[in-house]
């Protein structure tokens, strides 16, 4: 959640970003209500999955996880196309697809159930 929000506060300091926002565009969208509604959603998933991820049983925080995680992956893709930084951008997606990754496999292979550890032995 973090690097989404940072990597675009960042952004702002890229030469010619706060002219493009001021004369109404982002890379290569017209702001608009419907631009800053889906922007405000994929940064809100992202701030609800904290708050699922405490409180869902286990059975659909796993199923969320791996869904929402495996959505996010050409989310966070997308940045690439067009950015003039590479080196800013390339950090934030790698290290963004590096966290998605490791929520897939921890939702893989969490508990399936509340006490269920896997190999371990029960008490």
């Amino acid at each position: 959640m973090f690097l989404y929000a940072y990597v675009d506060i960042l952004n702002f300091f890229t030469p010619g970003v706060i002219e493009d926002i001021l004369d109404g565009k982002v890379f290569e969208f017209d702001l608009s209500q419907i631009f800053s509604t889906t922007a405000l959603t994929l940064m809100a998933i992202p701030i609800l999955m904290v708050v699922l991820s405490m409180t869902l049983p286990a059975r659909a925080n796993r199923i969320t996880n791996l869904i929402v995680a495996s959505l996010y992956v050409p989310v966070t893709a997308f940045n690439a196309v067009g950015a003039s930084w590479l080196y800013f951008y390339g950090l934030g997606i790698v290290l963004e697809l590096i966290l998605l990754a490791l929520i897939v496999r921890y939702a893989w292979t969490w508990p399936r159930t509340v006490g269920d550890h896997g190999d371990q032995p029960g008490p």
